[in-house]
């Protein structure tokens, strides 16, 4: 039995990479931060429809100690995925310094303290698999969000780095850029907006939660394992 652990999997995409791994047959370790009730419901679900019984530990991504803490319980983690995130629309003049570390602590440190608390067990073993989240904007970029576009990118930087240094650990590091997805995060979004993002994406429609889900379960498998330091647009044509 293999190990899943997928941060920020209390809710939108992380929770449907959680439902999708579990139903994969591995046993899911639910990362959240703040949203405990979200994040023990869903392993009230898990631990209902299947048979491998799931855990949600806390822990805020940028914060070492508590990743750390995390890890020792989570136990041997064989697939890591780096999907808690933050986003937020600013004015490139009104984006203030605190602004932008928070960005950065959270979208590219926590995928950084994740990896190295990950890879001791991958190296041991030979064999493991990171998945990224990034975001089309770190391919080429957003408008009132560069820093969420910056650090999207250096998600992109990182991946095919460590993908080359853990390959002759037969370790594999890919990362997936979702396009407009139907989430709480383009909540904000009002119908007009969202109509206009649709009228640019050649399939015709938005993504789900499920559509991600979909590309990390094919990544961690065993069908992806001459894969690795690849960015998988899932994003309907929208960025090719």
């Amino acid at each position: 039995m293999q190990t899943a652990l997928i941060t920020g999997a209390s809710r939108g995409i992380g929770r449907a990479i959680a439902r999708q791994l579990a139903e994969d047959g591995f046993r899911v370790v639910v990362n959240y931060n703040t949203c405990e009730k979200q994040a023990q419901s869903l392993i009230s679900e898990l631990n209902n429809t299947y048979s491998i019984e799931s855990i949600a530990l806390q822990a805020d991504v940028s914060d070492r100690s508590q990743v750390e803490v995390m890890f020792a319980a989570a136990g041997d983690v064989d697939v890591l995925v780096n999907n808690a995130g933050i986003a937020q629309q600013k004015l490139f003049s009104d984006i203030t310094a605190q602004d932008w570390d928070r960005m950065f602590d959270v979208d590219v440190k926590g995928v950084f303290h994740c990896c190295q608390c990950a890879l001791p067990h991958m190296i041991h073993e030979k064999r493991g698999k990171i998945i990224n989240l990034s975001s089309m904007w770190g391919q080429v970029g957003a408008s009132c969000e560069v820093h969420y576009s910056a650090a999207k990118a250096a998600v992109i930087g990182l991946t095919k780095a460590l993908a080359k240094e853990v390959g002759p650990s037969n370790i594999q590091v890919n990362c997936i850029a979702p396009g407009v997805i139907q989430t709480e995060m383009n909540a904000h979004l009002d119908e007009d907006t969202m109509n206009e993002l649709k009228e640019e994406i050649p399939l015709g429609v938005l993504g789900t939660a499920e559509d991600i889900a979909g590309a990390v379960s094919f990544l961690a498998s065993s069908r992806s394992n001459f894969i690795t330091g690849q960015i998988f647009g899932v994003n309907g044509g929208m960025v090719i």
